[in-house]
């Protein structure tokens, strides 16, 4: 394999990443079927739901279907980001608005005299994982190259239709590279290039900020990945695997 116009500058090494997990994607999710792309494979989960149907409490979306939102917590692998923020300057306030929780709560962890919550996540449809990858590419794009003025929570009009979801999903990840592949060596140095307020990018330089994006991207396709592979085999049976 030849390495001519192989790019291994920062920039070019994060849209390569993004890239190849992008194509990967493209064909994966190729012939989703609204059947599959609803799929519940247990009991509970979260999907995108009417909107008078919501089961639960913090649901959101600005049309007829909203994507499932559960109540805020900080889970205790996050007491150290919390911990981060309030050196940083945020109040007791401020950081249990950034995590939908009390400030009792964040008092408690920040004494450290919090008990930890039970990681109660939930199994998510492939519209969840769609629509929540879909969510936070839509927000970073208006607040780091856009306008910085919509609410991110009204960017994303969820679908039942699994081919309209792509479609407007494939819109905002395309946008979403072709601005990247803009940005300058200062701009990825910047702290504070992106302003996106459902998360801490504005604390980071933005190389941190598109490293981190690769990931959700990469992680989220890989479980709408597995949950393809269990829908299509999900009227299979078969013994226990033998011993190698």
């Amino acid at each position: 394999m030849g390495t001519e116009g192989v790019r291994t500058d920062r920039l070019g090494l994060l849209l390569g990443q993004f890239d190849d997990a992008r194509d990967t994607a493209r064909a994966r999710l190729a012939g989703l079927g609204d059947e599959e792309y609803l799929w519940e494979p247990v009991p509970d989960c979260w999907s995108i739901r009417r909107r008078g149907e919501a089961v639960t409490p913090r649901a959101f979306g600005p049309g007829e279907w909203v994507l499932d939102l559960g109540a805020g917590q900080i889970p205790a692998g996050e007491y150290a980001e919390v911990a981060r923020q309030a050196a940083g300057g945020m109040t007791v306030a401020e950081i249990a608005d950034d995590w939908s929780v009390s400030v009792e709560r964040v008092e408690q962890i920040l004494a450290g005299t919090a008990e930890p919550e039970p990681d109660d996540t939930p199994v998510t449809t492939i519209a969840w994982r769609l629509g929540h990858l879909h969510f936070h590419f839509a927000g970073p794009w208006e607040w780091t190259f856009g306008e910085r003025r919509q609410e991110p929570k009204l960017l994303v009009d969820f679908t039942p239709s699994a081919g309209l979801a792509l479609e407007r999903f494939w819109e905002v990840i395309d946008r979403w590279r072709d601005s990247v592949a803009t940005v300058t060596e200062e701009e990825l140095d910047t702290v504070g290039f992106s302003q996106y307020p459902y998360s801490n990018d504005a604390d980071y330089p933005f190389a941190s900020v598109l490293a981190g994006a690769n990931i959700e991207f990469i992680h989220h396709m890989a479980e709408i990945a597995l949950l393809r592979d269990l829908w299509r085999t999900r009227f299979t049976t078969g013994g226990p695997a033998r011993a190698q």
